[in-house]
């Protein structure tokens, strides 16, 4: 795993979450994708964002930490091999590929790539 990528939190209300993020947090909207579910803002100058998950759309939204990886594929199988149970086999996203899995505490966790 080679940095963070994104910082994912499910709310109740998007507008609302927007709203709070924005003008109470001062954070700098990154993209809106409210038709999809997602909002996601700035944390200075940092690359990795935090990004919003409205639970209507992901009933099964956690906090999340994704880090990126050089490919998805490959880390799947190595951790599938070392005992990582993933809650879904990996899947394309706008940018590459992701997966998520949860630690031994319940934590989520996932990697993405950018091919």
């Amino acid at each position: 795993m080679k940095a963070y990528d994104n910082f994912f939190l499910p709310v109740d209300d998007l507008e609302q979450a927007k709203n709070y993020f924005s003008n109470v947090l001062g954070l700098k909207l990154k993209f809106d994708f409210s038709d999809k579910g997602m909002a996601a803002f700035n944390v200075g100058d940092e690359e990795p964002a935090i990004i919003l998950k409205e639970k209507n759309k992901f009933p099964d939204a956690k906090p999340t930490i994704w880090f990126v990886v050089d490919n998805v594929n490959d880390e799947y199988k190595r951790l599938c091999n070392n005992g990582v149970n993933f809650i879904s086999k990996p899947f394309q996203i706008g940018t590459g590929n992701a997966v998520e899995f949860e630690d031994l505490f319940g934590n989520r966790l996932g990697m993405t790539d950018y091919c």
